[in-house]
């Protein structure tokens, strides 16, 4: 998960810090790792040495859970780590242990924490969505009758505290430096009701004044079929220094990360593809400009 280079970019005060305890944790999981895989350790001796369950051990190295500083230099005791590389890795954990700003509003679901960290760090974002306007374009109506509509049983106070998470996130995304944005919708996002027509008629309008580094398209039902069908697709790209891409899928199954070549690979063709089948800017701006028109007139 972590960059080759991590010794080179802690070194490197210009190296941008990421919001928020993601990466960080991903790159002292995976440095770990590969300590404990170099002093010829295993998962269990690990686990002896701090007293707790390989389990543990585990969530560590995959960058789910953080470290205390205790454990962390019992660690690289085990392994016999150099002493330069142990200062860099206590400054990961330090930074690994910070509170993201959406802690603030309570419990939020590991998945999802680790999903706005990831956004939070990154340096461009490409989205593809086929059945909802994305997150971070979502106009505070809309995101309440969408949240609303996703889980029918949340109290109104819970789809309040929904709406404030997502409206403080694009806040944060859209601040001073924001990464560069690349939206493609399908049509049927367009056009599917969420909330009334005002609400849609609203929500359209705004995806016309978002910011120079959003780019919205629009792929058009007249364009038949093409890879977005198999679901939406998010790729996180990130300062060389900091972190390699990662893809995210989302699915009633479940959330995936994926890291590997091969998938980013695959995650990338698909986008292109995707990017291959919609309209231009200009004329995803028609349609849009076209669709909420009808919404008015309706």
């Amino acid at each position: 998960m972590a960059d080759d280079h991590l010794a080179k970019s802690m070194e490197d005060s210009s190296m941008p810090r990421p919001i928020g305890p993601t990466i960080p944790r991903w790159q002292l999981g995976e440095q770990m790792s590969q300590l404990r895989t170099a002093a010829r350790k295993s998962q269990q001796d690990a686990s002896g040495r701090l007293g707790c369950s390989v389990s543990k051990i585990q969530k560590i190295e995959g960058g789910e859970v953080g470290m205390k500083q205790v454990e962390l230099e019992a660690l690289l005791e085990l392994y016999d780590a150099p002493e330069q590389l142990r200062l860099q890795l206590l400054e990961l954990r330090r930074l690994g242990a910070q509170r993201g700003w959406w802690s603030k509003y309570g419990q939020v679901p590991a998945p999802f924490a680790t999903f706005l960290g990831l956004e939070s760090a990154a340096t461009k974002i490409r989205i593809f969505e086929p059945l909802m306007i994305h997150g971070l374009l979502q106009t505070k109506d809309y995101a309440h009758a969408l949240a609303e509509s996703l889980n029918p049983a949340l109290s109104d106070a819970e789809v309040d505290r929904q709406v404030q998470i997502r409206l403080e996130r694009q806040e944060r995304v859209f601040a001073e430096d924001p990464p560069e944005i690349w939206v493609v919708l399908d049509e049927a996002v367009l056009r599917r009701q969420l909330g009334g027509r005002d609400v849609m008629a609203r929500q359209l309008d705004h995806l016309m004044t978002l910011p120079k580094r959003v780019t919205v398209q629009v792929v058009p039902f007249a364009n038949g079929g093409y890879p977005g069908a198999l679901g939406a697709l998010t790729l996180f790209e990130f300062a060389e220094d900091l972190h390699t891409p990662v893809a995210y899928v989302e699915s009633q199954a479940g959330n995936l990360y994926l890291e590997r070549e091969e998938d980013l690979g695959r995650a990338n063709l698909a986008l292109d593809h995707i990017n291959a089948a919609a309209l231009s800017k200009q004329q995803s701006r028609d349609l849009i400009a076209t669709v909420a028109r009808q919404f008015v007139q309706q």
